[in-house]
């Protein structure tokens, strides 16, 4: 199994980035992921800057993803989305069919990202034939559901035909929405945000009216409110999935990295889950 480093999903400062990056070219990552995916109006780094940080990278030995927005509203994120995909020398995820519809007509290759939601090997067909070489499985899919679809896969002799990967650590985008939730948390409106996703690296907890912790506002994403967590799943996922994501909240992530890769578990906290993947509510946790 290969494991990844997903694209930061919070809005951090450039030199933050930066320093994340450089420290993510000497990590034990096979694979990077790195873009703006949740926002355009995150502007701290462009997409010149994540193309020359992927060169950068790319010289470590890494492969380097380039990750797409989930959600596009205006044409000047059209011509973002362009030149992501028109890069040339990288991988793109598609996070949207826009995406898709863009890199199948230039016949590039491209990873089908969770925010796609395919659910049925009928769809993983379509899109391999348009190009998809990995196919990162939806936050919510349990190990049996996902093992079913890879049945039916191998019963069309597609299987071959992708890699499968799992977000398998850090808070699960759950839902997305137009409106930007955390401006509207300090009761500002989407268009003068001011910014002020850049106060808040980690997002913003909520919890519910019994005092648990229940979601992340992250701008447009609702995160979920607790850590996912996996590691001790990876031996159920010998021959289904071919890489573990991790989707990092702070450095902290390159110690996970360098645990799962040794096939170490990382003791389940309190405020860490693993009931999607056994299908329950993905609120719990069922002991492993």
């Amino acid at each position: 199994m290969k494991y990844a480093l997903g694209p930061v999903l919070y809005f951090w400062p450039k030199d933050t980035m930066i320093d994340f990056y450089q420290q993510a070219g000497v990590s034990d990552a096979d694979i990077i992921y790195l873009g703006e995916t949740v926002c355009s109006k995150r502007r701290e780094l462009r997409s010149k800057d994540y193309l020359a940080i992927a060169k950068e990278l790319s010289t470590t030995g890494k492969q380097v993803v380039l990750s797409t927005m989930v959600l596009l509203e205006a044409p000047s994120e059209i011509n973002e989305l362009k030149r992501y995909c028109d890069n040339g020398d990288f991988l793109v995820e598609a996070n949207d069919m826009a995406a898709v519809q863009l890199l199948s007509q230039a016949k590039v290759p491209f990873v089908a990202g969770s925010a796609l939601n395919i659910y049925n090997h009928q769809t993983l067909k379509l899109l391999s034939e348009q190009g998809m070489t990995r196919w990162c499985i939806p936050v919510e899919m349990s190990k049996d559901k996902l093992q079913a679809i890879v049945n039916h896969c191998d019963n069309i002799n597609i299987r071959d035909k992708f890699d499968i990967e799992v977000v398998g650590y850090g808070h699960l985008p759950l839902a997305y929405s137009a409106r930007c939730f955390t401006a509207r948390s300090e009761n500002r409106t989407k268009d003068e945000c001011q910014y002020c996703c850049i106060n808040y690296p980690q997002g913003r907890l909520t919890k519910s009216q019994e005092g648990e912790d229940l979601f992340v506002l992250n701008g447009i994403q609702t995160m979920s409110g607790d850590c996912y967590n996996l590691s001790a799943e990876q031996a159920q996922m010998h021959g289904v999935v071919d890489i573990f994501r991790v989707s990092p909240e702070s450095n902290e992530a390159f110690k996970v990295l360098t645990r799962l890769k040794q096939q170490q578990v990382i003791a389940r906290a309190n405020t860490h889950t693993n009931g999607y993947w056994h299908q329950i509510a993905g609120i719990s946790s069922v002991v492993i």
